[in-house]
C-alpha cells in the first residue's frame, strides 16, 4: 500500500500494518508492550484505538497523535480512511417491552451485551461485583433503561437483590460472568482454584437461573444464554478448572434447553475465542501456560461487540427455531 493510504483509530491494525509510516509506528508499540508477531497477527482485527484505550498506561493523547504522524500532521475522518474495523449495527426496538439480566456487566463481554440490549429499547438488570463501572455504565446510558445492581451471584443476597431489582418480570437472561484459571493442569491443580473458579462459572450460574426460571415458566417464554468457552470445545484453551467449569456450563445448557422446552424457555450457550476484554489471571502456572502456548490458533482476536452481537441474537426473538446449540463466536478458532 501507498504512503498516502489515510489510516483513523478505527482502523484495523492489518490497515496500520499494511502503511509504511503506520508499520512502524505499530511495531515500536508492540516492541515496547513485549508483543511479538503472532500477537500482532492475531490483533489484526482490532481497531488502533481499542488496543490503546485497553492499556492502562497509555498516555492521554497518545491516539491522536499516533495518527497524526501516520498521516503527514493530519488527522482525518473515518469517511475517508481504509481498513476500518467491523461496526456495531443496533436494530431499534428488538427488546422493547422485555427485561433481561445481564451479569459480569461492568466490563468486557457483558458491558457490550448489557449496552446492546439497553439501546435496542431493553430493560437492563445489569450486574457486576464492581460498583464503578457499573455507574459509569448507567451515565452513559442514562437515557436508557439500566439498572445497576452490585451483587455476587455467588451468594444468596446477591441473587435476591438482582431479582428484587427485576421487579417481578425476566424475558431473558444472559449468564456473561466468569473467572479464569492459573492453567493449572489436572496433577498441580489446587483446591482454591477449584472452588473460587466453580463457584463464579457454575454454581452462581445455576443459583441464578434457578431463581430467574419461575418467571419465565409462569410467562411461558423465555431465553437463556450461558457463556461457554473455547474450553468447552477443546483441551488446549485453558488450565483443568476453567476448562472443566465451561464444559459443566455446556452440560447445564443442554439440560436445561431440554428440561424447559415445553414452557418456550429456550436456552443457548456462546462459545467466545480470543476477544479483548483486559480479563487475565493474575498469575499462572508454568507448566500449564507452556502447554498453551504451544497450541495457539493464528485466529484474530474480537472486539466485546462482535461477541455481543451473536448474545444478543441468541437472546433476542430472532432465534425463535435454536434451543440447546453451542454457538462458537470464535472466528474459526474452534477449527484448528
Amino acid at each position: 500500500m501507498s504512503d498516502d493510504l489515510t489510516l483513523t483509530g478505527n482502523s484495523t491494525i492489518d490497515a496500520w500494518l499494511h502503511h509504511p509510516v503506520g508499520a512502524q509506528i505499530v511495531r515500536g508499540i508492540a516492541e515496547q508492550a513485549g508483543m511479538d508477531e503472532h500477537a500482532l497477527r492475531v490483533l489484526r482485527k482490532v481497531p488502533l484505538g481499542r488496543l490503546i484505550a485497553s492499556s492502562p498506561n497509555a498516555p492521554a493523547g497518545l491516539l491522536d497523535t499516533l495518527v497524526s504522524q501516520a498521516n503527514g500532521g493530519r488527522i482525518p475522518a473515518d469517511a475517508d480512511a481504509a481498513g476500518l474495523a467491523w461496526a456495531e449495527r443496533i436494530t431499534p426496538g428488538r427488546f422493547d417491552g422485555k427485561t433481561v439480566i445481564v451479569t459480569g456487566a461492568a466490563s468486557g463481554i457483558g458491558r457490550a451485551v448489557a449496552s446492546r440490549v439497553a439501546r435496542e429499547g431493553g430493560t437492563v438488570v445489569a450486574v457486576d461485583i464492581s460498583a464503578e463501572p457499573l455507574t459509569a455504565l448507567q451515565r452513559e446510558l442514562s437515557d436508557h433503561d439500566l439498572r445497576p445492581v452490585v451483587g455476587d451471584i455467588t451468594t444468596a443476597p446477591g441473587i435476591a437483590a438482582i431479582i428484587d431489582t427485576a421487579a417481578g418480570r425476566v424475558d431473558a437472561l444472559a449468564n456473561v460472568a466468569g473467572l479464569l484459571d492459573d492453567f493449572s493442569p489436572l496433577h498441580e491443580v489446587d483446591d482454591t482454584i477449584l472452588e473460587r473458579v466453580f463457584n463464579v462459572n457454575v454454581f452462581g450460574l445455576i443459583r441464578l437461573t434457578r431463581a430467574v426460571l419461575p418467571f419465565m415458566i409462569e410467562a411461558g417464554a423465555g431465553s437463556i444464554v450461558n457463556i461457554a468457552s473455547e474450553a468447552a470445545l477443546r483441551g488446549s484453551a485453558a488450565g483443568l478448572a476453567y476448562t472443566a467449569s465451561k464444559n459443566a456450563v455446556v452440560g447445564i445448557t443442554k439440560s436445561t434447553a431440554f428440561m424447559y422446552e415445553p414452557y418456550g424457555i429456550r436456552t443457548n450457550s456462546v462459545a467466545p475465542g480470543g476477544t479483548l476484554t483486559g480479563m487475565r489471571p493474575t498469575r499462572t502456572n508454568q507448566f500449564g501456560q507452556e502447554r498453551v502456548n504451544s497450541h495457539t490458533a493464528d485466529v484474530p482476536i474480537a472486539v466485546p461487540e462482535a461477541l455481543a452481537a451473536s448474545i444478543t441474537f441468541l437472546l433476542s426473538d430472532d432465534s425463535v427455531n435454536i434451543n440447546g446449540v453451542v454457538l462458537p463466536s470464535d472466528g474459526g478458532e474452534s477449527v484448528f
